[in-house]
């Protein structure tokens, strides 16, 4: 049987268990005096597009009413450029389907803000801005991910001072912006394959430490924190109030609970620190009519985008109900 089978053929079975493990989450949820599902006071589950697909538009809006049905709470939106994303549309289809958007941009190459050229920095200042503002537009209250330089911008030397300076720059002259249009930016460190800059929990915080902008805090994927951390439960527990966001994420991208990461411990140590943000389901599924999708290449032939989702919040929500904290 293969991890898919019972989604493809019996997808109402796989639902009717997903939905019944959520709501027994949300009814220990709601025992504590919250609002609804994992929203007030507790941590949310959410899964990112990326699953899908790296171009986000108009056809995958259906998704929103498919993944609430499951009860996720959000979905994060990928981000390249800001003009193509048809924004009105989604901040609609959201609102609509009382979900909430995330977002997780990607630098282009031409936008890099630790550049030596000080008019590539100052591009990459004006992109930073108007990720913003989409975001904003959107409804987003979260813009995330690799920000410190374009994914593969590996020159050969380590972090200079000047270029770290750059970075505490670049992140300060966001303030306005943020604050205008009240969003929260969680930087996200990667491995060391995509960058030579923010690796670790620990360069992260001490980043948002030297920018000093309670805005800006820091995302940690556990993708990249099982290369480059030694425990990623004490390097959640190191971030304090600058943990803004998680992208939960199997060591091979695949489906939560599959592979090797900590996860009963990642989500007791989020419980002890009171953590009340997302953890933001994010792997790649198989699709082959979707071209930009990134688990085109990457991804099991037999995990589809729907089951990483379903299997994952059934995963997660597990954990959350039975972990210590």
């Amino acid at each position: 049987m293969t991890l898919t089978e019972c989604y493809v053929c019996e997808p109402s079975h796989l639902a009717s268990d997903v939905r019944k493990t959520v709501l027994a989450f949300h009814v220990s949820c709601n025992r504590e005096g919250n609002r609804k599902g994992h929203v007030v006071g507790q941590m949310k589950i959410g899964v990112s597009a990326f699953a899908w697909t790296a171009r986000f538009g108009q056809s995958h809006l259906k998704l929103l009413p498919e993944m609430k049905k499951i009860g996720m709470d959000g979905i994060e939106v990928p981000m390249f450029d800001p003009a193509l994303l048809p924004i009105s549309s989604i901040r609609e289809a959201f609102e609509r389907h009382d979900m909430e958007c995330t977002v997780c941009a990607i630098l282009p190459r031409p936008y890099n803000p630790i550049s030596p050229n000080s008019e590539t920095r100052r591009r990459a200042i004006a992109h930073l801005i108007r990720c913003i503002e989409a975001s904003a537009a959107m409804g987003a209250k979260i813009l995330g991910g690799p920000l410190c330089a374009p994914i593969g911008y590996l020159p050969r030397h380590r972090p200079t001072t000047e270029e770290w300076s750059w970075a505490i720059d670049a992140f300060r002259a966001l303030g306005d912006a943020l604050e205008a249009n009240d969003v929260t930016l969680s930087i996200e460190p990667v491995n060391r394959s995509e960058t030579f800059f923010l690796r670790s929990a620990a360069e992260a915080k001490q980043l948002c430490e030297s920018i000093g902008n309670p805005r800006i805090g820091v995302t940690v994927d556990t993708f990249h924190a099982n290369i480059e951390e030694l425990s990623i439960p004490d390097a959640i527990r190191s971030l304090g109030p600058y943990l803004k966001h998680i992208h939960a994420s199997e060591n091979e991208r695949g489906p939560l609970g599959i592979g090797h990461v900590p996860f009963m411990e990642i989500v007791s140590v989020l419980k002890e620190i009171e953590f009340k943000g997302y953890l933001m389901i994010e792997g790649f599924g198989y699709d082959p009519e979707e071209k930009s999708a990134p688990g085109k290449l990457w991804a099991s032939r037999d995990v589809t985008p729907e089951y990483l989702a379903s299997s994952g919040i059934q995963y997660l929500a597990k954990l959350l109900a039975e972990s210590p904290s």
